[in-house]
């Protein structure tokens, strides 16, 4: 079975967190733009060099494997950070990777210097590659595809040999889109709507990147840097914190809706039961929020192509205050009127990733026993919290943790 690959911003890491308070977003430096394509360049910040200088130190010294920051990890970092930002070997040209040699030997000494120019170096470069080829993706799109070739494509491609020219990678494309273009036509759609639909798709990668933060370049960093001691270490930034710690809470505040990007437009696609969004009566899956206010008397900010992230974080705020949404309704329309809803936000509990338990009884020859059932569909802690085993077997019904034994109960399944 061929794997896909993912970058390694996407990859969720728990075992080791590196957390680090650093209060809230750091701001984005951009450079001049110089490439021929119209993207951001992404430049480090003043906090980053400090935050970097810090990392480097704490993994040195306290890692548990006591990995020297030397010339070898330097080596395992660049490596690693080439494949976060390129897993498929399908942006990058074989002379950009040799341009990255120079820094086989020498990242250890920059990450000790607090100097990350190489880092956001190489990001651009990778940048400028996914424009290009986007581009390139997009008017490939307009011809027509031949699917009575023999050809074949290799999708696990994290040890194939990088291209060594525009053309190559064309070719590389070229069988990938077709496809992508056959699984669509598989799963239903005609020629014309599986069309539309990898247009859209390679339109929104071009548009996402023109949005990558300083921020999104040094986590991304940070992390080739951390899965360099142990492919279990991870890097999260203040925003990746939060996140993770609403995951392990299975709480966090806000209105209690479930959103993603369609069409530019932050869509909501599920309300959380009891929360504020779902008693309010005013919202329903399929709306389209438009923008957002705070309070009852800050101005509305259109949102309209902003990115889902940053949505959400004008979305989240402490409980008991208020923020107002500009909608339109999945009934009126895409082009239809908006309305102005307005929500008191307050603690969401993500019920549906809880531990969930009860007894059954079980007949077995000679009688029943009683079975105490635990289902665990995600693991999570609330770090603030303690006795989290306790809590877990207590919601066993009209059970403590004292009376397994009294209550009859011969086991616990997990």
């Amino acid at each position: 079975m061929c794997k896909r690959d993912f970058s390694l911003a996407q990859r969720v890491i728990a075992c080791f967190i590196l957390f680090l308070a650093v209060g809230s977003a750091i701001p984005i430096a951009l450079a001049k733009q110089a490439l021929p394509t119209v993207i951001n360049q992404v430049s480090p910040s003043a906090k980053h060099a400090n935050l970097d200088r810090t990392i480097a130190q704490l993994l040195a010294h306290y890692h548990y494997r006591q990995v020297k920051l030397d010339d070898t990890l330097s080596g395992q970092v660049l490596d690693t950070y080439l494949s976060a930002l390129d897993p498929a070997r399908s942006y990058f040209l074989a002379k950009d990777i040799a341009t990255f040699e120079k820094y086989r030997y020498t990242l250890d000494d920059y990450l000790r210097a607090g100097n990350l120019q190489p880092a956001y170096d190489i990001f651009n470069i990778y940048q400028r590659r996914l424009a290009e080829q986007t581009n390139r993706i997009l008017k490939q799109l307009e011809q027509p595809f031949v699917f009575t070739t023999k050809e074949s494509l290799e999708l696990d491609r994290k040890e194939a040999p990088w291209a060594t020219s525009v053309a190559q990678l064309n070719a590389l494309w070229r069988k990938r889109l077709k496809h992508e273009m056959l699984n669509l036509i598989l799963a239903g759609k005609d020629q014309d709507a599986a069309r539309d639909t990898l247009q859209q798709r390679y339109e929104g990668l071009e548009k996402r990147a023109t949005q990558t933060t300083s921020d999104d370049v040094f986590q991304l960093y940070m992390n080739a840097l951390a899965q360099s001691f142990d492919p279990h270490t991870a890097y999260f930034s203040p925003r990746a914190t939060e996140n993770f710690n609403i995951q392990m809470r299975l709480s966090l505040e806000g209105i209690g809706s479930v959103l993603r990007m369609e069409d530019e437009r932050v869509t909501i696609v599920e309300l959380v039961p009891g929360g504020p969004a779902d008693l309010s009566k005013q919202l329903r899956p399929k709306d389209k929020i438009v923008g957002v206010a705070q309070g009852n008397d800050e101005p509305m900010i259109d949102i309209i192509g902003w990115r889902l992230d940053d949505v959400v974080d004008l979305i989240r705020g402490p409980q008991g205050t208020v923020v107002r949404l500009e909608v339109v309704t999945a009934k009126a329309g895409a082009d239809g009127p908006s309305k102005t809803v307005k929500l008191v936000r307050d603690t969401i509990k993500l019920e549906k990733q809880a531990a969930r338990s009860e007894i059954k009884t079980i007949p077995v020859s000679g009688g029943n026993v009683k079975v105490g059932v635990i289902v665990i569909p995600t693991f999570y802690s609330d770090f603030a919290a303690a006795q989290q085993g306790e809590k877990i077997i207590a919601a066993l019904p009209g059970m403590s943790a004292n009376c397994l034994r009294s209550c009859a109960i011969t086991s616990i399944v997990w």
